[in-house]
């Protein structure tokens, strides 16, 4: 198995997080991706440190969202560059791109004019804010996403204490829901024979998670605020302490409360307990009781009564445990790739698995994050040969 997306060229002239993210997830579906860069490379290539690698310049940042592509380096403002992108366009199925809203045009690469190169293309347009509008223009970084579409209001210890995710969620989402336009989009294309434009940003793509937040606002009218490691509709849902460290219990059904409490000798049935309306209303006094039942035990010993009692329960693990758990490893979430410099490597895998023995994540192999230009030359004798080549 190659991949359900084998045969299909993707022209990847993005950079930083979106869409990279969006190239790599179709590249691990065994699309060719050819990563168009300029002379300095993608951003990401200098966000750092850790650097690795001899002399400490190659950024384990990059790493994270360029497996399964080709690099080759581009002037798109020369001559031999436009040549090279329009003869690259004329063979592909997709194109990404995340430039500020405009300035594929002034390359002279628009969508009618990408369309007239190849009426089959699928354009991928990530953009900030959205490709129009009022604010439109405005360059798009994660974290001013972040803030803007509400995500840091309701993410942080309190209303006072605005946080970002840990992540650059707002990236990740969009190159997420951008692979997802994509596929969708060559899906439509086995009917039509015509690509399309498919267009997502930061904006769309953080609000696209706001989940239940959007909704108890524009229907229930309840506007939401951070509140630290708890649910804003069901309790307890969220972290607590047992005596060694922290725990994360998950009361999400009344049976499970039940059961918790039981467990823990709590009384489910008292006063302001019973239900999961009457938990959420008062929260803090039933934080306060199961903080206190929890505070006789170790961790260890709570998620062993939880999962005694079928209750979902689990640990807040760091990073380095997180590589480090079995668990982890038997859902293949690992990959090994021979870089060309860093020799062996190991670099998260794909999350996706096509049926039981496929631990792949799609493709055979998986080709590691390309050195700067490391295709350029191939890419041209490509490029030169049968279009069918």
């Amino acid at each position: 198995m190659t991949g359900p997306l084998d045969g299909i060229i993707v022209i990847d002239l993005s950079r930083a997080l979106a869409g990279p993210q969006a190239g790599m997830m179709l590249g691990d579906l065994g699309a060719r991706v050819i990563k168009v860069e300029s002379a300095g490379g993608d951003d990401t290539r200098g966000w750092g440190p850790p650097f690795v690698g001899p002399d400490h310049d190659i950024s384990t940042y990059f790493l994270a969202a360029n497996r399964n592509k080709e690099s080759i380096v581009l002037d798109l403002k020369s001559d031999d560059g436009r040549d090279i992108l329009t003869r690259l366009v004329e063979r592909a199925d997709v194109l990404i791109e995340n430039f500020r809203p405009g300035a594929m045009d002034r390359l002279g690469f628009g969508n009618s004019h990408l369309h007239e190169l190849n009426p089959r293309l699928i354009v991928l347009s990530i953009s900030g804010f959205g490709h129009d509008g009022p604010e439109g223009g405005r360059a798009g970084y994660d974290q001013i996403a972040q803030g803007e579409a509400g995500l840091m209001s309701v993410t942080g210890s309190g209303p006072e204490d605005p946080q970002r995710v840990g992540v650059p969620i707002g990236d990740l989402l969009s190159g997420m829901n951008g692979a997802f336009g994509v596929v969708a989009a060559l899906y439509d294309r086995e009917r039509t024979g015509r690509g399309r434009v498919v267009r997502t940003s930061l904006l769309a793509s953080v609000i696209g998670a706001h989940a239940m937040h959007g909704t108890n606002y524009l229907v229930g009218g309840k506007v939401g605020r951070a509140q630290g490691n708890h649910h804003p509709s069901i309790a307890p849902y969220g972290l607590f302490h047992a005596a060694d460290g922290p725990v994360q219990i998950a009361c999400a059904a009344e049976s499970l409360w039940s059961k918790f409490a039981t467990t823990f000798d709590i009384d489910p049935a008292a006063e302001g307990m019973a239900t999961n309306r009457e938990r959420v209303e008062n929260r803090d006094a039933v934080v306060a009781a199961v903080n206190a039942a929890l505070a006789v035990h170790t961790a260890a010993e709570v998620l062993a009564r939880c999962a005694a009692a079928g209750v979902p329960a689990g640990k807040v693990r760091s990073i380095e445990e997180v590589y480090q758990w079995d668990q982890v490893a038997s859902q293949h979430l690992l990959m090994t790739v021979d870089h060309p410099v860093l020799g062996e490597i190991t670099i998260p895998g794909s999350p996706l698995r096509f049926g039981d023995n496929d631990f792949s994540g799609g493709r055979e192999t998986h080709l590691p994050p390309p050195g700067l230009g490391e295709h350029s030359d191939a890419l041209r004798e490509w490029l030169n040969g049968p279009a069918d080549g």
